[in-house]
């Protein structure tokens, strides 16, 4: 069974994110969507509202496993069996970005691949911090976000 690691801090999970999943899903057999935390990202919604958002969009993908990791995410991956790391690429300054994360974890694990894809034309402009930004001003965001994204925010009001 192939099986990869998607890994964010997913705050919240957007369209984009589960683009790439979905297209990630035509290659591997499962994957774990990782909540993983960045100490250097204030996050909006608290690790267990992005984990329900999480499952809330990927609820009808039973090839797909939500989980939490506070770590680094190359040694989840080795404990799980993946071989894989999926990210997603929008503009030059995420490969900038996914380059050096590339070279970091191949120095912990050689034998665990990064695998990126592009985000989809309609998708490249979409980031978690622009949704958000978005949101809190009164825009509605209800196209670049699953209906788990939209209930969150209507709680946290």
């Amino acid at each position: 069974m192939k099986i990869a690691v998607y890994p964010g801090s997913f705050d919240p999970i957007t369209n984009g994110h589960l683009d790439i999943l979905k297209r990630s899903l035509k290659i591997f057999d499962k994957v774990i969507l990782l909540l993983a935390v960045n100490p250097k990202k204030k996050s909006r919604f608290s690790v267990e509202e992005r984990l329900e958002m999480m499952r809330g969009a990927v609820k009808d993908y039973p090839n797909v496993e939500v989980d939490f990791f506070d770590g680094l995410t190359v040694k989840y991956a080795e404990e799980h069996g993946a071989k894989a790391l999926i990210r997603g690429l929008r503009a030059v300054t995420d490969f900038e970005y996914e380059f050096q994360l590339s070279a970091g974890n191949a120095y912990v694990d050689p034998s665990i691949e990064m695998v990126f894809f592009m985000a989809g034309k309609e998708m490249s402009f979409i980031s978690s911090s622009m949704v958000n930004e978005l949101e809190e001003s009164g825009v509605d965001v209800s196209d670049l976000v699953p209906p788990s994204v939209i209930e969150a925010y209507k709680k946290s009001k």
